[in-house]
Parts: structure tokens; sequence; C-alpha cells
């Protein structure tokens, strides 16, 4: 198990992500791990106690332009399309639903908004746009305000509320 240093969640080994708080969890250095040694019911500080294993082949999707990695769900969600693609979760009785639909993960307990958020989608970058969701969406931890675009990298951690996905995507990387 790894304990995130952030917030003390219990991961997985090989998570890259905290899925409570969105901290990274593996560093170039190490991963930082502890093991589930207590003094007096309280769990010692993180520490580094292993190497980093080798860096594992990230996915490849040749005909997706972004995948999104749902962490806990370990599902790829792949857009192959340039345009404007709407993230959210379908509800009974709604009229207009995302192109995404996040339900099927247990989406509204993890507080998706029907409508989320837009991923504006060109060859050059992928943007996030919050749509005025209840919850908000982070990238990297920090909360964006609504209605306005920010720019989405590989790797970033997108979160729909407390909904986490690892963004893969090579636009806008420079070869």
């Amino acid at each position: 198990m790894i304990i995130c240093p952030n917030c003390s969640h219990k991961e997985m080994e090989g998570v890259i992500y905290c899925s409570e708080c969105g901290a990274q969890l593996v560093f170039s250095q190490g991963v930082r791990t502890t093991s589930m040694q207590e003094t007096g019911g309280m769990v010692k500080e993180p520490t580094v106690t292993r190497a980093a294993p080798a860096p594992a082949a990230a996915p490849s999707f040749p005909n997706a332009l972004i995948t999104l990695h749902v962490i806990s769900k370990d599902v790829f969600l792949h857009i192959d399309e340039i345009g404007e693609v709407i993230i959210g979760r379908r509800s009974e009785g709604q009229s207009m639903v995302p192109d995404i639909d996040l339900h099927p993960y247990q989406a509204f307990d993890s507080g998706v908004s029907r409508l989320h958020a837009a991923l504006k989608i060109d060859p050059n970058q992928v943007q996030v746009v919050d749509l005025g969701s209840s919850n908000g969406t982070s990238i990297n931890g920090i909360k964006i305000p609504p209605n306005e675009p920010h720019v989405l990298n590989n790797g970033d951690l997108l979160s729909l509320g407390k909904f986490k996905m690892v963004v893969i995507t090579n636009i806008g990387i420079s070869v």
C-alpha cells in the first residue's frame, strides 16, 4: 500500500495520483510510501522507502486524440475528434445528455453535474471549461473558475467534483 503524503489516504501500489486529494504519489527519485507502521494508533509520517519502479510504457491509443483514464474504475475513455465534447452524467428525464456520460462510473456519488465541463480539442491544445457545475472542476488539485478555458496537458489530473481522471494526450507536445 502507498499512503498519500498529503492526506494519508491509502492507495494500491503503482497508483500515480491520490484518488482522494489528487496529490502526486510517484516521483522520479522514488515512491512516497509507508508501511502500515503504527505507533500508539498513529500512522508515522510518510517517507520514501524504496526506489521508483522502472517507468512503464504509457498506454498507446493510436486513434484517440485524448484519453481520459477514470482512476477509480481503471477505465479508459477515448476521444478521437477535434471539437467540443461535453462531460457529465445522464439523469432520468434529462433532455440534454453529455457526449461523455460518466453515470456508469458512479459519477453522481462523486459530485459530477449533468453537464459538468466541456473539453475543447483542437490540433494544438486541449482545454477544459467548467460549465458552472455544482461541485467544481480542478486541474492537478487546483480549482478552476467556471466558464474560463484552461489548458490540459498530458498527465494532468482532471477532477470533476471528487471524480478523478488522468488526461492522456500528445496534443501540444512538441517532438
